[in-house]
Formats: structure tokens, C-alpha cells, sequence
């Protein structure tokens, strides 16, 4: 039987980095870091009671991290994961074959206090929590994967359709033919903030009404930062007679490529620069060895152009007695816009 210790957010923070971070990289999740978890509790759960808790072996070495927090005290008290909203693929950390003994430990967690009701959000539904904790899952999310396992760009295109291989070619012609073409990666510590300065300038030309990216900017601004220092952010321009006119923001960690944000120039879509720096990023991951290239949360038509399967994502309700039960079966009667909206919350 796994001992369990709750831990307190210098714990956190220094205790058990290392661990934490050893298994993030082995589940090759960049939403599972300690990078990510510790600055998403900064902004948005520091007013708000820390339950996370170590799993660990006889011989003290690390099972999982259990990143919980307390939502709401009442009427009903709501532990959720760290992460969400901004957060993909949540839930414990841990090794794939842990998660039994994990998911038990879970359920010894919630057994002290008074909670009511686990809200697990975008747990990746191959990882089989809802099952293993009985948990009833209130709404489902696609995450589209494009599998690459050391297969080269020729590869990918030959599994996709004819009608995609000739848009490819002949808008990458196209544009060349008419302009000074660039794509640029973001490499340079001095230029770093300028180039973020540039991502959320075409991010907010695309989406000018706003959007949950640009709301979370000083959020995001510090996590790029982080991520940049580490090696895992991948930012890229496509730039046209010396203008960066798209942007493709992204991460490369544990040898697997997330596609998280973008923006691009709107007086420029009859070139489909955004759809060229997508595919310029695909190549590029390919041709490094990338072994998975994700597509994270969302079913959005040009996603499936490209994936090669869907793995999903999936929002669990574990009840904690009666209280909980009617809070579960509550959930359930919402409406997927509602429940989504209350995802992100």
C-alpha cells in the first residue's frame, strides 16, 4: 500500500520538483509540469485551498502527484485538478502502469473532509480514470494526434487526402512565386518578448472580438517565458517580404509537439498563411524525429485533415454521498455549451 502525504506549496515548489517533473515528461505532458501547474495555482488559485498529494512507494520513491485543489466550499465542496481552463490533457501524474493503485489512492483522498464532488476536466480518455475511479463523465472533447514515430514528411502526406497534397503545393508555390517567404523560429533570448509582442498582436488581428488566450495573456507571457528558458516553446513566424504576417505557437516536450495557439494577418487569408505555417510546423516535427505531433483540445475541421486518430478528451464527475449524487445528476442535465463554459471557469 502507497503511503500519501498532502503538501504545501513550498513542497511543491522545491520538495518534489524533480520527481513531479520526471514523471511529466514520461506521460511526454507539458500540461502536467511543474512549470505549467505552479504558474497556472499563481493566477488563478492561490485564494483558494491547496489539496495536492504525493503518492509514493515503501521505498519513498514518487508514484504520482495528485494536483488538486478546493473550488468551492459550499453548498457543495468541489475539488477539481490544477490547470484547467487554459490547461489540456489533466488529471494525476503518474506512470500508465500506476494508474490503478493511483486511482485507488485518489479515492482515499477524497475520503477525508467533506468533499462532495470530483470534477476532473479533459482527462485524456485512453488513461481510463472514469473507469478506474467509477466516475460518471459528464462531457466529452476531441484532441486530434497526428502519429509520427520517425516516419519522414512524405509519409504523412501519402496517408492524406489528394485534394490536401495539391493544396499544399500549390499554395506554397503560389505564395513563393509572389513574394519574399520566411519562416522563422523564435531562437533569439534578446528578441523573445518582441516576438510574444508579434504572437498576441496577430492572435488578437484573427480573433478581434477576444478570446480565452488573449484574456490569460500575463498568464501565458510568463509560461512562454518559462518554457522558452527550458528548451520546450516553439514559436513560429511566416514572414512575407519581411513582415511576420502568421504566427504558430506550440511546444516541443518529451519528444511530442502541441500546437496550443496562432494568429495571422486577416488582409492576407486569401493565402492561407495560417494553413502554410501549420503544415511548415508538421514538417518541421517530422523531419526533427518528433514521435507525436498533438492537435490538443478542440474538433475544428482543419485538424482532421491532418490527425491520424483521436484519443479524446473527457470531463469525469466522482460523487462523494447524496450531496454529490445530485450535483452529478444535475451536471449531467446541462447543456454542453453551459458545461463547457463552466469548464473553463
Amino acid at each position: 500500500m502507497p503511503t500519501m502525504d498532502e503538501l504545501r506549496l513550498n513542497e511543491l515548489e522545491v520538495g518534489v520538483h524533480d520527481e513531479w517533473g520526471a514523471l511529466a515528461a514520461e506521460a511526454g505532458n507539458i500540461f502536467g509540469t511543474p512549470e505549467w501547474i505552479l504558474t497556472w495555482w499563481r493566477y488563478y488559485g492561490s485564494d483558494r485551498r491547496l489539496l495536492a498529494t504525493t503518492c509514493r512507494r515503501p521505498d519513498g520513491s514518487l508514484i504520482a502527484l495528485l494536483p488538486l485543489y478546493r473550488w468551492v466550499g459550499r453548498p457543495v465542496c468541489v475539488v477539481r485538478f490544477l490547470g484547467h481552463g487554459p490547461g489540456d490533457a489533466l488529471g494525476p501524474i503518474c506512470r500508465s502502469a500506476d494508474r490503478p493503485v493511483v486511482a485507488s489512492a485518489l479515492l482515499r483522498s477524497l475520503e477525508d473532509g467533506d468533499v462532495a464532488l470530483l470534477v476532473g476536466e479533459d482527462l485524456p480518455r485512453a488513461e481510463g480514470w472514469s473507469s478506474l475511479l467509477g466516475a460518471k463523465v459528464v462531457r466529452h472533447e476531441a484532441s486530434p494526434v497526428i502519429a509520427l514515430n520517425g516516419v519522414t514528411w512524405e509519409s504523412v502526406l501519402a496517408c492524406r487526402s489528394k485534394n490536401l497534397r495539391r493544396a499544399i503545393v500549390t499554395k506554397e508555390r503560389r505564395l513563393a512565386a509572389q513574394h519574399r517567404v520566411r519562416y522563422r523560429l523564435a531562437v533569439d533570448p534578446e528578441r523573445f518578448e518582441r516576438d510574444l509582442d508579434l504572437l498576441f498582436a496577430l492572435h488578437r488581428a484573427r480573433w478581434p472580438e477576444g478570446s480565452s488566450f488573449s484574456d490569460a495573456e500575463p498568464f501565458q507571457r510568463e509560461f512562454a517565458a518559462l518554457a522558452f528558458a527550458r528548451g520546450w516553446c516553439r514559436l513560429w513566424f511566416l514572414e512575407v517580404d519581411g513582415e511576420a504576417r502568421a504566427a504558430w505557437y506550440g511546444f516541443r516536450f518529451a519528444n511530442v509537439e502541441s500546437y496550443y495557439q496562432a494568429g495571422r494577418d486577416p488582409s492576407w487569408n486569401r493565402h492561407s498563411l495560417g494553413f502554410l505555417l501549420l503544415v511548415h510546423s508538421i514538417r518541421e516535427a517530422t523531419s526533427d524525429g518528433v514521435r507525436e505531433y498533438r492537435l490538443l483540445r478542440g474538433g475544428e475541421d482543419f485538424k482532421y485533415r491532418f490527425a491520424s486518430h483521436d484519443p479524446g478528451l473527457e470531463t469525469i464527475a466522482l460523487a462523494r454521498g447524496p450531496v454529490g449524487r445530485a450535483a452529478v445528476q444535475a451536471a449531467v442535465r446541462l447543456p454542453a455549451p453551459l458545461l463547457r463554459m463552466l469548464a473553463r471557469t
